[in-house]
């Protein structure tokens, strides 16, 4: 009996379809093998795809869908872009207007970059605007077969939770009739010899209590880190499957909607990737519920948005998403980039870079923002955000290497400017801002010349009008927050608000959200500044597990981080209040976000106040009061998941007959690798056969000789044989 409740057994599971005459399905497959679930092959058959490595200067074949957008489509462009083009140009106008003809140098750098930021603020408002015409999607009735692959790449990831997620979403296929055609498949690259042994042992307790068959691959490679790991996914079995959904290994989409998706893209030819909006959930620090609600409240309205403009040119977020396979191995195979990492070697954030081959292969990729069952964790700390931020910025920034590929179509080539400037306006602000300080300056320090000409008879007074300036900071704060108020408007409108706490809870939500976002702000300005800094500087974020649980951090952790905030804060503050305290009323905000950081970063990482805040019916959000039944699964299934795991580490495989046959039934029954590609096996063989016991054994064994061990039968008995 297994330790791990059999969920085929749990209240609303029912038996999938059958049809004698069609071939064998997933499950029927599975229950063929007349094998236990555990000791059942680790992979099915292979159905190798091809996957060539796409050429950037080539020209792409025509696709199934090379027509015009659509009326609505054109019309959310117009709003979107056109909005953002006359947003800017009436900032420009006022600027000019503000400053006069004769501007010095100063002023003329402040005008750009004035610009710029009215124009991206701009742009976030028109965007959201054009979500008025948003198609309206429904999802079409009939037979579908298509057989799907749910994939989940994990890299050292938390077990319990990921297979806690996958235990529930396989009791979701299995209810809603999906059993007959759906598998998972868990891609592991993980490296950690510990991670691994809990993850194969987890892994191995699913596959008993699944209802669909689940399969699990390592890789001995990391070549192309998660790109790589579904590449070579669809490399070996592409050709098995017509659909796969790509999870996050904190993230699920609930079988209902993976029904929906795979109805809609069965219907439609040309679709190649269809995006769902995941919303964010199990937050317990106050930083992770703050974005966690800000998602839930405003995100709805901003993909309405993004959809609407994108159209059949949407974008591609690495998870929750629906690929057509075959279009996906056409189109997909990512070469290494030319040249030494951060701007070469391997694409990271490749999702953008496949969802704009796909599109320009002329597959449709579509943002459905109706689909509601897609959740995903976020990071619990703003310090944990920013590590996360730190590779999201550098994959960005390597998009200008490919933003001009030839056949990539323009709204592609705008989702890169998007992300691009999604990071670079963190620097921009802080140029603004120090361009403003030096203007006050130069005007507080310097003697002014009203007689620039030796014979000149009437004076030249500078121009500058401060009550235009002051409208123009009106406006541009309003093009920030008058969307989330629209957000709010259209939650008490509908059921969103009452799930939430109600009206009042939620405008105090939302209020809360916008002063502590207001002190976040200018931290994560002067974190990204960096980050861009060492990315220009040539220095690779490397490739980190991600923190999907964290605590809060000591006081000397947040001091150290946060030392060179808190002293630009306070010197910026003495200069300013000596010289030009006026200046104090515009950039408060700032300077206190930079003072209390070390404060905000540590006590918004608390789960003390996430709790208190949920008491208090703060931050509240409808999954929280009324969780969604795979998410409530999931969390129980994490913790008998948990109970199970060789907690103690290798030392246990040598002792535990039961663990060692779990893991070998995970494993390749022989190694074809040449011997250059087996030197760590072959040197833990060494040292193993000179152990004299098992714990001499590990204490021989470096991390990469212990992995080998782990993924090696001939080893794991090896060891097994020796003395404790």
């Amino acid at each position: 009996m297994s330790d791990v409740t059999d969920i085929r057994s749990q209240p609303g599971a029912r038996p999938a379809s059958r049809a004698e005459s069609l071939p064998l399905s997933a499950d029927e497959e599975w229950e063929a093998l007349d094998l236990p679930r555990a000791e059942a092959p680790a992979t099915p058959p292979e159905a190798p795809l091809d996957m060539p490595e796409q050429d950037f200067r080539a020209r792409p074949p025509m696709g199934p869908d090379s027509g015009w957008p659509s009326i609505g489509t054109i019309a959310a462009r117009l709003v979107a872009f056109g909005g953002a083009a006359a947003i800017g140009w009436f900032g420009w106008k006022q600027m000019v207007l503000a400053f006069g003809t004769s501007m010095t140098f100063l002023q003329s750098v402040l005008l750009v970059l004035f610009a710029l930021t009215f124009s991206w603020v701009g742009f976030s408002f028109a965007s959201m605007v054009s979500g008025l015409f948003a198609r309206r999607l429904r999802t079409p009735t009939g037979p579908n077969a298509a057989r799907i692959a749910v994939i989940m790449p994990v890299y050292n990831e938390d077990a319990a939770t990921t297979t806690g997620l996958l235990a529930a979403l396989a009791r979701d296929l299995y209810r809603v009739g999906l059993g007959d055609r759906a598998e998972i498949f868990v891609l592991s690259d993980s490296r950690e010899p510990g991670a691994v042994l809990e993850e194969m042992a987890a892994i191995s307790r699913l596959r008993d209590i699944s209802p669909v068959p689940v399969w699990y691959r390592r890789r001995r490679s990391n070549k192309g880190r998660k790109a790589g790991n579904v590449a070579d996914f669809v490399t070996r079995w592409g050709g098995r499957y017509e659909q796969m959904v790509v999870l996050d290994a904190d993230s699920v989409v609930g079988a209902a909607t993976i029904k929906a998706l795979s109805a809609r893209m069965n219907a439609d030819p040309a679709i190649g990737l269809i995006q769902t909006m995941p919303m964010l959930v199990g937050g317990q620090t106050i930083f992770a519920r703050l974005t966690q609600f800000a998602g839930r409240i405003y995100g709805p309205a901003i993909a309405r948005g993004v959809a609407a403009w994108s159209g059949n040119s949407g974008n591609f977020w690495g998870h929750n998403a629906m690929i057509r396979v075959s279009a996906f191995a056409q189109c997909c195979g990512l070469p290494e980039l030319s040249g030494k990492p951060p701007f070469g070697g391997t694409v990271l954030s490749h999702d953008f870079v496949e969802a704009a081959l796909l599109r320009r292969a002329g597959w449709k990729v579509r943002l459905d923002h109706d689909l509601r069952q897609s959740f995903e964790g976020c990071p619990p700390t703003l310090l944990d955000m920013a590590v996360r931020e730190r590779r999201w910025a550098q994959g960005n920034l390597q998009h200008a290497r490919l933003i001009f590929s030839r056949g990539f179509a323009w709204i592609s080539r705008v989702h890169f400017v998007i992300g691009i400037l999604g990071f670079l306006m963190s620097p921009i602000w802080l140029a603004m801002i120090l361009v403003g300080l030096a203007l006050s300056a130069n005007v507080l320090l310097s003697r002014p010349d009203y007689f620039p000409q030796t014979y000149q008879l009437f004076p030249t007074w500078p121009t500058f009008d401060p009550v235009r300036m002051l409208w123009l900071f009106v406006a541009a704060m309003s093009f920030l927050l008058v969307p989330k108020f629209i957000a709010i408007f259209r939650a008490w409108l509908r059921p969103l608000a009452r799930n939430s706490g109600g009206n009042v809870r939620l405008l105090a939500s939302a209020m809360f959200e916008i002063v502590l976002s207001a002190l976040i702000a200018p931290v994560q300005m002067l974190i990204q500044t960096r980050q861009i800094f060492e990315i220009l500087r040539g220095r690779d974020s490397g490739w980190e597990a991600q923190v999907r649980a964290g605590q809060m951090p000591p006081w000397g952790v947040v001091l150290r981080r946060h030392a060179i905030h808190v002293v630009t804060g306070t010197a910026t503050l003495l200069v300013l209040a000596f010289l030009a305290p006026w200046q104090l009323v515009w950039l408060s905000p700032i300077l206190a976000g930079l003072i209390l950081s070390p404060l905000t970063s540590r006590w918004s990482a608390s789960p003390v106040f996430g709790r208190w805040a949920r008491r208090q019916g703060l931050l509240v959000t409808p999954e929280e009061r009324d969780p969604p039944e795979v998410l409530t699964a999931a969390n129980a299934l994490d913790f008998r998941v948990a109970g199970t795991l060789p907690r103690e580490g290798l030392a246990l495989l040598g002792r535990d007959p039961a663990l060692r046959a779990r893991v070998a039934a995970l494993l390749p029954a022989t190694s074809q690798a040449p011997a250059s590609e087996r030197l760590d096996a072959i040197s833990a063989e060494a040292k193993i056969g000179h152990a004299a016991s098992r714990q001499q054994a590990l204490s021989f064994l470096n991390p990469a000789e212990k992995l080998a061990l782990i993924e090696n039968r001939a080893l794991i008995e090896a060891f097994a044989k020796l003395p404790q």
